[in-house]
Formats: structure tokens, sequence, C-alpha cells
């Protein structure tokens, strides 16, 4: 049986290859898309399925096997925004995957959101991310939380450290950040896990 799984954020740089990470495993992925987004940047016959992060939809999880989160407000949005997309965006995307019994939820999230610092540029965005992590954690659901170091847009290498080795200060490639994403979704692999990340 084909994985079904929902990708929030799909439009996104990570969330893109997300989606060919997805299908190159078999897996069937479906993008949470916003009226108007776009779609272009999709791999070719990609679903989706129409949903705003911001004002989600009752039944927008229905009939998927696994959500991943790899949504974000952006580094030029404001507060305001942060707090719509990555806390609140989040949680209520993580309460209608449970009440759509969804084998499993796969949060992207990001270094520094176990304990965010104060009176930073990023602590608005580190809050965010850990009240949502938190409410995943706390909602029942078979989860994974990917926590990488800084983002690159240089290409994968599949040479990743994951856990408590982490250099703080390295960075994370986004098809490496996807390639585990997709691996978290469809193989279980990571299930029950918080896991920062970096690439080699």
């Amino acid at each position: 049986m084909t994985i079904k799984v929902l990708v929030a954020g799909a439009t996104g740089k990570t969330g893109r290859l997300l989606i060919s990470e997805l299908k190159d495993r078999g897996a069937e992925p479906i993008a949470l898309v916003r009226k108007g987004s776009d779609t272009s940047v999709l791999p070719e016959g990609t679903a989706q399925r129409e949903g705003d992060l911001t004002k989600l939809r009752a039944g927008v999880c229905d009939d998927v096997d696994v959500v991943v989160f790899a949504a974000g407000s952006g580094a030029n949005t404001g507060p305001e925004m942060t707090e719509k997309v990555d806390r609140k965006g989040a949680q209520h995307l993580i309460d209608l995957a449970r009440t759509a019994n969804v084998d499993r939820f796969v949060m992207l999230s990001s270094v520094g959101a176990d304990n965010p610092p104060e009176d930073t540029e990023m602590t608005h965005y580190l809050k965010a991310k850990q009240a949502a992590d938190q409410h995943l954690i706390n909602s029942g659901l078979t989860y994974s939380i990917l926590r990488p170091v800084a983002l690159t847009d240089d290409p994968k290498t599949n040479a990743v450290n994951l856990g408590d080795s982490v250099d703080q200060q390295g960075q994370a490639r986004r098809g490496d950040v996807a390639a585990v994403l997709a691996e978290a979704a469809v193989t279980g692999r990571h299930d029950g896990k918080v896991q920062e990340m970096q690439t080699l």
C-alpha cells in the first residue's frame, strides 16, 4: 500500500525537495497549498490539497497516513505571522491530524527550540517552534521532530550527523534535511525522537 504524506510548506525551498524525496521512496506526497500559491515549483504531477495554515479547515488531514510540517513564516515576516504559522498553524494541524487518526506526524523544527535564548532576533521564532514541538509531543500522535542547524541551499550529501554531538555552529543542507524528513515519514525509523541535525 502506498503511503500518503501530506506536506505543509511544500512550495518552500525544503518542502519541494521533500516532495521529490518522498516520491523517490515510493510514497504519494500531497502538497498542502494556499490559494494562489506558485505550484510551478512542485514536481510535475504532484497531488495538491488546498489549505492555509492561518485558517485551516476541518478535514484537511483526512485520508492521509503521515503529515509533515515543513512550513515557515519566512525570515522577512514579523512576530505576528510567526505566531500564526509557526505556532498556531502547526498546533492546529497537529490537532487535525490527531482527529484524522494519522499514523505519524513529522515536524521540521530548529536547533535552539529546546531552550530559546532571550532578546535575540530569533527568540520569537524559536519560542513558537518550542511551543509547536511540545504540542506535538503531548498530542499522543506518533511523532518525529528534526532540529537542523543553519540551512544552506547546497546539494545534498547523504552524510549527516543526528543526535547530541551536532555542531551548533555547523550547517545543514536542505537536501539532506529533506532526505531525513522523508525517511522519518516513510520508514518510522525516527519515531518518538527529537533530534538535532547537521550535514557533515
